[in-house]
């Protein structure tokens, strides 16, 4: 009889203890606003800040919703590239400086591609979205991101 009366506390802390395992892992979320000349666009998005995180991005996702992405943070500007593999959303990448400005921005990019897309100059961050946001949008090179990473620095 007492085997009974403990059993829902154990399963109890078991289905706690998988939830809690399960939310370790994942990517530290926010948002970040992009002031545009047509005004300002707001993303959620997953911040990827260790190298596992950075190295694993949006990798074998089947899909992206539209006012989502990934923001990588490299700390630092310096020179960045990225690639597609194991990518199957098409996606636009926002190469942005450690004082918010994006930099260069490459559009539509290939799925499942080991082509290599690089920054060009040295960035802190990289802003993934959905193919297509960038023009829908109208962010250019020159507007600025606003974050709590870039406000750091």
């Amino acid at each position: 009889m007492r085997a009974r009366a403990i059993l829902p506390a154990v399963l109890a802390f078991l289905l706690l203890a998988l939830l809690a395992a399960g939310r370790a892992g994942a990517a530290e979320e926010g948002t970040l606003e992009i002031a545009t000349k047509s005004g300002v666009r707001v993303f959620a998005v997953e911040l990827a800040v260790t190298d596992e995180e950075r190295a694993t991005g949006l990798m074998n996702r089947k899909s992206l919703p539209e006012g989502r992405g990934m923001l990588f943070d490299f700390k630092n500007d310096q020179m960045v590239s990225m690639w597609m593999k194991n990518t199957y959303v098409p996606l636009d990448m926002l190469f942005i400086t450690r004082d918010g400005r994006i930099a260069r921005i490459a559009e539509n990019t290939e799925v499942l591609s080991e082509r290599i897309i690089s920054s060009g100059v040295p960035v802190a961050a990289v802003l993934e979205v959905v193919a297509g946001t960038a023009r829908k949008y109208g962010i250019a090179a020159g507007d600025r991101a606003s974050h709590p990473i870039f406000k750091r620095r």
